[in-house]
């Protein structure tokens, strides 16, 4: 989908609706890093539990994949995902790519890389693009043997209340306001328990000024206590997501246990939990 405009909320509502019926994973474009291995490694294990759940799937195939996909390579990720094993021609993951020609992913290798996942039989790849020369990152091959695309113009004219930040240089070097404004866009992408939880964490620094920061285990409890997560692989989750946006990071407190912290000034995180509260 290309076209002037923001295409995030298009997409997500594509996603949600079109989509509803398969798995999806989703590569936000925008981010100013993003490991594509991780990516694979994710898309192996939804594929994985989509053969375990088909009662047609052999034990054969099933007693073939014994090694962690976290320690596989590259190409062996690739390979498992290319295999023609499901035997229903309709069962796929759909990966949803947020600007595909983003700064996390305008290099050659990652390009080759996201050809190569829209390649394997297993996969449906649906992406955005902003930039002009956006297809200049793409050869032949990659355009119509790999990502095979088909083009949409969609011009929405939203604003890139998202895609358009800087995260880390407006969260360090903006004023107060701003700071609160931009975090607080962010947020807003996030889901509803994501959000709790980021503000269990900032009412917590905000109420303990004098310390470095929440240790993991106390945020763990009270998200647990309030039904927002089910288990720490949940809270990892919706860390991911923070320290993706550069909302939290972490470091050894003096006693040299590991804590999580919002990196805001205490004024603007007053004016953050005001926004996240209206």
């Amino acid at each position: 989908m290309y076209g002037f405009g923001s295409k995030k909320a298009l997409i997500e509502s594509f996603a949600s609706t079109a989509l509803a019926e398969y798995p999806v994973v989703v590569i936000n474009g925008y981010l100013q890093s993003i490991n594509l291995k991780q990516v694979m490694t994710a898309l192996a294990e939804v594929w994985w539990d989509q053969l375990k759940t088909r009662q047609r799937t052999s034990s054969r195939i099933l007693q073939k994949v014994q090694q962690p996909f976290n320690s596989r390579s590259v190409d062996d990720l690739l390979a498992f995902l290319d295999k023609s094993e499901a035997e229903e021609n309709d069962s796929f993951i759909c990966v949803v790519v947020h600007n595909i020609d983003g700064p996390g992913l305008r290099d050659s290798e990652s390009q080759q890389y996201l050809a190569r996942i829209a390649s394997c039989s297993n996969i449906r790849t649906i992406a955005t693009v902003d930039h002009v020369n956006a297809p200049l990152l793409w050869d032949k091959k990659m355009v119509h043997t790999q990502f095979n695309w088909y083009w949409y113009h969609v011009p929405t004219y939203a604003p890139y209340k998202v895609e358009g930040i800087f995260f880390p240089l407006i969260l360090a070097h903006s004023n107060t306001s701003q700071s609160a404004k931009t975090a607080a866009i962010v947020l807003q992408s996030l889901t509803p328990n994501a959000q709790s939880v980021f503000k269990i964490l900032a009412e917590y620094q905000r109420s303990h000024p004098e310390e470095e920061g929440m240790p993991f285990d106390n945020l763990y409890t009270i998200s647990r206590e309030r039904f927002l997560v089910s288990s720490q692989v949940t809270l990892n989750s919706h860390l991911t997501e923070f320290k993706d946006h550069e909302l939290v990071k972490t470091r050894r407190r003096s006693d040299g246990q590991d804590c999580l912290y919002i990196p805001l000034t205490n004024d603007s995180l007053e004016k953050l939990l005001s926004e996240i509260n209206q």
